[in-house]
C-alpha cells in the first residue's frame, strides 16, 4: 500500500509529462476499439452474406457437378437426403440450377436459372428478405420469377413487366416461357445482380422438363454448432456425395477473412509501438530525473525489487487511467457505429471479392473485438517500460547520489 501510495504521488508530480502519456494511451486505446468493431463488423458482414444469402455453410453435390456444372448431373435421390437432415437437426433445402436467355423487349441477356424451394428455402438463406422493388415468390404464382437487380438494368425491366426465358430443356427440346417480373434484388454478388432469374423449383421443372433429381442442398448448421463438425456430419449422411464447406467453395473470400484478422494484429502493432515509444521516453525521462532520488533509496535498504515495482506501479496507474478514459469516451461511439454505421454513399453496393458492399458498415463490438486492442496496449506498455524499470532497478546507489 506504501508504493502504491508513493508510485501515486510520482506519477501527478511532473503532471504535464503524466497527461501527455496518458492521453496518447487513451486516444490509441480509443482509435483501436472503433477499429476493431469495424472490421470486425465487415468480416463479419462479408461471411454473413456468403452464407445467408447464397452459399449455406454447407453445400452437397453428385459427384463432378462442382469440377464441371451440367443439367443432367444430379443428386437422384433428395427427399430420402432431405429427411434424413431434418433428422438430424440440420436446415436444408434443394436448389435447381440451369442456363438460359432472358429477353424483354429488344434486350437480351444470357441469365442462370434458378429454381428454388419456397418454405425449406427461406429456413437456409435470408435472399427472399432482400428485395429492393417488388415481392418474392409465391408457389401460388408460378409464372412470376425475381432477378437481379443489374439484370434488371440491362433489360430495362420493372415489376409487373413481361420476361421471355428461352433454353434448351433436359429432354433436348426447345423450352421457352413467358414470365412477370415479381421482384428485383438489392446487391447480392456479381453473379446473381448480373444473372439470376429465381423462379419457384415447380415451375423450374415445368420449364426444363425435369421431373427428378436435385442440382445441389444447401445446408445451414445450427447456431451453436461448428463448420468442420457440421460438414462431417453430413457427410455421414451422405457418404457417397461431394460435400463442401462454403470455405472450400469459396476460398478467395475465405483466405481474404484470414488475412484480413493478422491485418488488424499489424495495424494495432502499429499504432501501439508508437506508444510505446512515448511511454518508453517518458519513463527514461522519469527515471533520469530521479537518479539521486533512486540512489538515496537504495542507500537506505531499499532492494532492486522496490524499485523495479515503483516504477512498474507508475505506469500501470497511467496505463489503467488510459483505458478508463479511453475506454468510456469509446463507449458512446461504439454504439453509434453498431446501431447507425457509417453511411458508405455511392460505395454501397460496389462488388468487393464477388459481393456487393452493404450500403452502411456497422461495427461489431464484443469481447473479442474489446480485448484485442486492451491486451495489445498493456503488452506494449509493459514492454516498453522494462528497460528505463530495470536501469533505475539496477542502478549504483554510489554512483546515483553523484548523478548531476
Amino acid at each position: 500500500m506504501h508504493l502504491f501510495k508513493m508510485a501515486w504521488r510520482n506519477v501527478w508530480r511532473n503532471r504535464r509529462r503524466s497527461l501527455v502519456t496518458i492521453v496518447a494511451m487513451a486516444f490509441a486505446l480509443w482509435v483501436e476499439l472503433l477499429y476493431s468493431g469495424l472490421i470486425l463488423g465487415f468480416m463479419s458482414n462479408m461471411e454473413r452474406d456468403v452464407v445467408d444469402l447464397e452459399v449455406g455453410d454447407v453445400q452437397i453435390h453428385a459427384p463432378g457437378y462442382i469440377d464441371k456444372p451440367s443439367l443432367y448431373t444430379v443428386i437422384d435421390d433428395p427427399e430420402a437426403l432431405l429427411t434424413r437432415l431434418d433428422g438430424s437437426g440440420l436446415a436444408a433445402s434443394a436448389r435447381l440450377l440451369a442456363g438460359g436467355l432472358a429477353a424483354a423487349r429488344e434486350l437480351s441477356a444470357g441469365v442462370s436459372l434458378r429454381g428454388v424451394e419456397i418454405e425449406r428455402g427461406a429456413a437456409v438463406s435470408r435472399l427472399h428478405e432482400k428485395i429492393d422493388r417488388g415481392e418474392w415468390l409465391d408457389a401460388a404464382d408460378p409464372q412470376g420469377v425475381v432477378i437481379g437487380r443489374r439484370l434488371a438494368r440491362t433489360l430495362d425491366v420493372e415489376p409487373g413487366d413481361e420476361l421471355v426465358v428461352l433454353t434448351q430443356a433436359a429432354d433436348g427440346s426447345l423450352a421457352n416461357e413467358l414470365y412477370q417480373v415479381r421482384g428485383v434484388l438489392l446487391g447480392i454478388s456479381d453473379g446473381t445482380d448480373r444473372s439470376a432469374v429465381l423462379m419457384t423449383a415447380a415451375a423450374f421443372r415445368e420449364l426444363m422438363v425435369f421431373p427428378r433429381g436435385v442440382h445441389e442442398i444447401v445446408v445451414r448448421r445450427p447456431p451453436t454448432g461448428e463448420l468442420e463438425a457440421t460438414a462431417a456430419r453430413v457427410r455421414e449422411l451422405a457418404p457417397d456425395l461431394d460435400v463442401a464447406t462454403w470455405r472450400e467453395l469459396m476460398p478467395v473470400i475465405a483466405n481474404m477473412l484470414d488475412s484480413t484478422r493478422g491485418l488488424i494484429l499489424i495495424i494495432f502493432s502499429i499504432v501501439y509501438i508508437a506508444v510505446g515509444i512515448l511511454i518508453l521516453n517518458a519513463m527514461l525521462m522519469a527515471v533520469f530525473e530521479r537518479i539521486r532520488e533512486f540512489g538515496v533509496l537504495k542507500a537506505l535498504g531499499a532492494g532492486p525489487h522496490l524499485v523495479l515495482g515503483l516504477i512498474l506501479i507508475e505506469c500501470a496507474i497511467q496505463t489503467a487511467v488510459a483505458i478508463a478514459v479511453g475506454g468510456t469516451l469509446a463507449l458512446p461511439a461504439m454504439g453509434y457505429l453498431s446501431e447507425v454505421g457509417i453511411d458508405v454513399g455511392i460505395l454501397g453496393g460496389v462488388d468487393m471479392m464477388g459481393l456487393a458492399a452493404p450500403p452502411v458498415w456497422r461495427g461489431i463490438y464484443n469481447a473479442e473485438s474489446v480485448a484485442g486492442p486492451l491486451v495489445m496496449l498493456v503488452v506494449i506498455v509493459g514492454l516498453a517500460v522494462l528497460y528505463p524499470a530495470f536501469k533505475a532497478a539496477w542502478i549504483r546507489p554510489v554512483e546515483a547520489m553523484r548523478h548531476q
